[in-house]
């Protein structure tokens, strides 16, 4: 899904809006952000992240969304401790 599409001012197509709502929740979930700072992100306001968070949440029921934001938390979680800054161990 393109950048353009995730950050538009307006809804877009229902594949559009889930996936934009799957990002917010990526966001919360794997990073901890809160929801003010992923609305700021994504141009939205702050209910409107914790609703996709929610959303996404009740979405999970489905094996098939499951097994997609699974592997999606894990790639996501695996890059965002690629990026966490290293503490020098002593000897």
């Amino acid at each position: 899904m393109p950048l353009t599409e995730l950050r538009a001012p307006t809804r877009r197509s229902p594949a559009a809006a889930f996936a934009r709502q799957s990002a917010m929740y990526l966001a919360h979930v794997v990073l901890g952000l809160g929801y003010t700072a992923i609305a700021r992100s994504f141009d939205r306001d702050r209910t409107t992240a914790a609703h996709a968070c929610r959303l996404v949440e009740e979405r999970r029921d489905d094996p098939a969304i499951e097994r997609v934001l699974g592997a999606l938390e894990a790639s996501c979680a695996s890059l965002a401790g690629d990026f966490s800054p290293r503490r020098e161990v002593r000897a």
